[in-house]
């Protein structure tokens, strides 16, 4: 692996130890050309089979999506508007910081 960055060995070492002990089951897919090409090109430059190169890509969008799943998650957890004790407190807050910041702005 000489003439890739560490993190690009250690993300190809790793992959290879988590999947060394699964089962691989095979699949085709249908891409173009262009597409391809630049995956061929990539997997030589890391110098990974294209398959392995299949694989990390599919990692990472999985782990994309689910990251993106549990931001829409937070965010609607906190889309509601508070409640009238989270109003009272809010308030009290403000208060409170006006009389500690008072005179010293």
């Amino acid at each position: 692996m000489i003439g890739l960055t560490w993190e690009s060995q250690l993300i190809i070492l790793s992959a290879r130890m988590k999947y060394s002990r699964m089962k691989i089951i095979k699949t085709a897919i249908s891409l173009h050309k262009p597409l391809f090409d630049e995956a061929e090109s990539l997997a030589k430059e890391l110098k990974i089979p294209r398959s392995r190169l299949f694989v990390l890509a599919l990692e990472e969008y999985i782990r994309r999506h689910q990251n993106r799943r549990l931001l829409e998650q937070f965010n609607a957890a906190y889309a509601d508007e508070p409640d009238a004790d989270e109003r009272e407190r809010l308030q009290m807050m403000r208060r409170r910081h006006r009389q500690l910041v008072e005179g010293k702005w």
